[in-house]
């Protein structure tokens, strides 16, 4: 069934446009919410879903009403800030600055994604179909093909390093170079960072986490703290420009490049090292309270003294 939820969630997952920018286009970019069917819809769609799902599994679920409140809120929250990464003038400011570009692809990898992951929007969307569809997607999520497949990049070791090499990779000049100047490289780009992302706190927050205890989740955060710092310190004190495309952009709204590469990569290495390090203390949270619920329910009973009540 986790098949069948990731596979929802990549379908609903909004398409990215391209920050492609023609030679009359070079100036500053229009500051304006963008209404592309690509990203509204499916954002729409996935709303709806998650609607008709909540209400169905909060009419069975009466003893679980507080938990289904607490998905939803996630849930919203992780919408919310896809609609701000991919549709608010965030968007098009990320053509002309590279530090908007950085902030918009932070917000969707170490803002939205946990968030989603904490929402559960894949089990409350299976829960918007009807019996028999949701019957066939089980069945069809228990291949053994697809639940090995699923094993493989769901570990702790195979969800970080797919998250590694997608930060790394297009993070280096040339690719990076490239997904700006085409739309379908743009957006396999995105999806990348937010399918990475989501396997990658998935393995921190998801359910499997819970049973595997709070090691490998804190290995996992402490180690992708280290690397993605490292890369944000590299774009930051280099000492030439890494991506060529913003110079005249970022020049016509009165930037200087180089200040603005800094900036992107202080994005990274700052404010995104600090949110590695609010999940850590989290998951010491979750690790404490149940190493406390399990001495609690583990104590041996102790009968009164005599006469006692």
């Amino acid at each position: 069934m986790a098949v069948a939820q990731l596979v929802l969630l990549l379908a609903a997952a909004p398409s990215a446009s391209a920050h492609v920018r023609s030679a009359d286009e070079r100036g500053a970019p229009p500051l304006a919410w963008s209404f592309d069917a690509w990203v509204v819809l499916p954002l729409a769609i996935s709303a709806v879903l998650y609607t008709l799902g909540y209400i169905r599994l909060r009419a069975r679920s009466r003893h679980a009403k507080s938990a289904h409140a607490r998905q939803l809120a996630a849930f919203a929250g992780g919408w919310l800030m896809l609609v701000v990464s991919l549709d608010s003038p965030l968007d098009s400011l990320s053509a002309a600055l590279f530090s908007a570009h950085m902030v918009q692809h932070e917000l969707m990898m170490i803002v939205a994604a946990p968030l989603f992951v904490l929402g559960r929007p894949l089990s409350v969307w299976v829960w918007a179909f009807p019996h028999g569809a949701r019957t066939w997607l089980g069945r069809a999520v228990r291949t053994r093909g697809v639940r090995a497949c699923w094993r493989a990049i769901t570990t702790p070791a195979g969800a970080w390093l797919l998250h590694a090499a997608a930060l790394w990779a297009w993070h280096e000049p040339k690719l990076f170079e490239a997904a700006l100047a085409n739309p379908r490289m743009h957006t396999l780009q995105h999806a990348s960072f937010l399918f990475s992302a989501l396997l990658f706190w998935w393995t921190i927050f998801g359910e499997p986490a819970r049973r595997r205890g709070s090691g490998p989740a804190m290995l996992s955060l402490f180690t992708t703290m280290v690397h993605t710092g490292a890369l944000g310190a590299l774009i930051t004190l280099s000492p030439g420009l890494w991506y060529p495309s913003y110079v005249e952009p970022c020049s016509a709204l009165g930037f200087d490049p180089l200040h603005d590469q800094e900036l992107g990569g202080l994005v990274m290495w700052v404010p995104g090292g600090l949110a590695y390090l609010v999940a850590g203390l989290a998951v010491s949270a979750r690790w404490l309270f149940q190493r406390q619920a399990h001495v609690f329910i583990g104590r041996p009973f102790t009968a009164p003294p005599d006469g006692g009540v």
